[in-house]
């Protein structure tokens, strides 16, 4: 028996009705559905040891500056340099000359010498000023030797300064854009000296993980394990794995290659909360989460405001005129309503429970201290 229009319409209506709820449904479905664990690679996780950079300093002269370098009055070390300088180069300055350079600024060089770095390469370099130069813009850098902590020489610097500024001053004005008494010089020192790596030394090798977590040194042994035969990995503890590899160094290579991009599944971290407490920064991971709590935060503000007051003291009188200061201090404050935050199991509930309370960064640093006090917050809070 066919179905009456009414009947008909009524029919479409519902499956509307359904597909609307099930659309909604599968949209909200990333808000309470369990969230999977985190995918990443043993290279995003782990370092090979002793495969690292190393850092290397140097002292040496920035010349060529326009009239902005160092006030040798006030820093007398830069034109001791330039003196000692002069004389490796065989200009002999007379005795008590005393130098006054205007176009030279002591500088301290410093770089990171990459792993497996060979002679003959470029590194970038970047320079600072140690003494009272303006600005190091136009400036190039002597050659300088490079040492590392054992005072070896490893590089050797020169070359023109790339200064991210500019400035300007005329008649007591003074305009200024970044910073002007730092730069780089991009691939501005060469390797002079390599430095060895037990890469290829016994039989073994030991991943450092970036952070010492147990579930995360485990996951990374039993990956390496599937992929290159059991008993290949063993984690020593929650930061440490050895794994034992091939002989020849173009094995090694090659077997290293494929451990660091193996792919492995990652449990969820610890619950942490970072607080910044020069910026008034906040920031916390999806593991936070927060107890049933009521919270009431008010606002104490103190003024003390300065008044002028002069004295004067009568006509063909032998006192001085004063002139001091009369304070005034107020100090009001603000109450706040006792807020009732509910509890939250996932980082979206407890960034909406925390922005009920409206409080302002810097307010919020006391109030996370104070909920983590009471028990409410269920995380590790690190102030940086």
């Amino acid at each position: 028996m066919p179905l009456s229009p009414r009947l008909r319409q009524r029919a479409v209506e519902r499956l509307l009705r359904a597909a609307v709820v099930f659309a909604a449904l599968a949209a909200s479905a990333a808000l309470w559905w369990p969230a999977p664990s985190h995918a990443a690679r043993i290279k995003d996780l782990a370092a090979v040891q002793g495969v690292r950079a190393n850092q290397l300093v140097g002292y040496g002269l920035v010349v060529g500056l326009d009239g902005t370098g160092d006030q040798a009055t006030q820093t007398p070390y830069t034109a001791q340099s330039l003196a000692a300088m002069l004389q490796q180069m065989g200009v002999a300055v007379p005795p008590g000359m005393a130098l006054q350079p205007k176009n030279v600024a002591a500088v301290m060089v410093t770089a990171s010498l990459p792993p497996f770095a060979q002679p003959g390469q470029p590194i970038d370099v970047t320079v600072s000023s140690l003494g009272n130069a303006k600005s190091l813009r136009g400036g190039m850098l002597v050659a300088t030797p490079l040492k590392g902590a054992d005072g070896q020489i490893y590089a050797l610097a020169q070359g023109s300064l790339v200064v991210g500024g500019a400035g300007a001053a005329a008649g007591g004005s003074k305009v200024q854009i970044n910073h002007l008494s730092a730069g780089r010089i991009p691939q501005g020192a060469t390797v002079e000296r390599s430095v060895p790596t037990p890469l290829g030394a016994g039989d073994t090798l030991q991943l450092d993980l970036n952070a010492a977590d147990f579930a995360t040194a485990r996951a990374v042994a039993d990956a390496i394990n599937r992929a290159k035969g059991d008993g290949t990995a063993t984690a020593l503890d929650g930061r440490v794995v050895r794994v034992r590899a091939p002989a020849d160094p173009g094995a090694r290579v090659a077997f290293l290659a494929d451990v660091e991009n193996l792919p492995l599944e990652l449990a969820r971290p610890a619950a942490k909360v970072v607080l910044n407490a020069r910026t008034g920064s906040v920031v916390m991971n999806e593991s936070v989460t927060l107890g049933a709590c009521a919270v009431a935060h008010g606002s104490l503000s103190v003024t003390i405001s300065s008044t002028p007051v002069v004295s004067q003291p009568a006509p063909f009188g032998r006192g001085d005129t004063v002139v001091a200061q009369k304070s005034d201090i107020a100090i009001s404050q603000q109450g706040g309503a006792l807020v009732q935050m509910p509890a939250g199991t996932r980082l979206a509930d407890v960034v909406k429970a925390l922005n009920l309370l409206g409080a302002t960064p810097q307010d919020l640093l006391a109030i996370l201290q104070a909920m983590q006090a009471a028990g409410a917050l269920n995380a590790e809070i690190e102030v940086i």
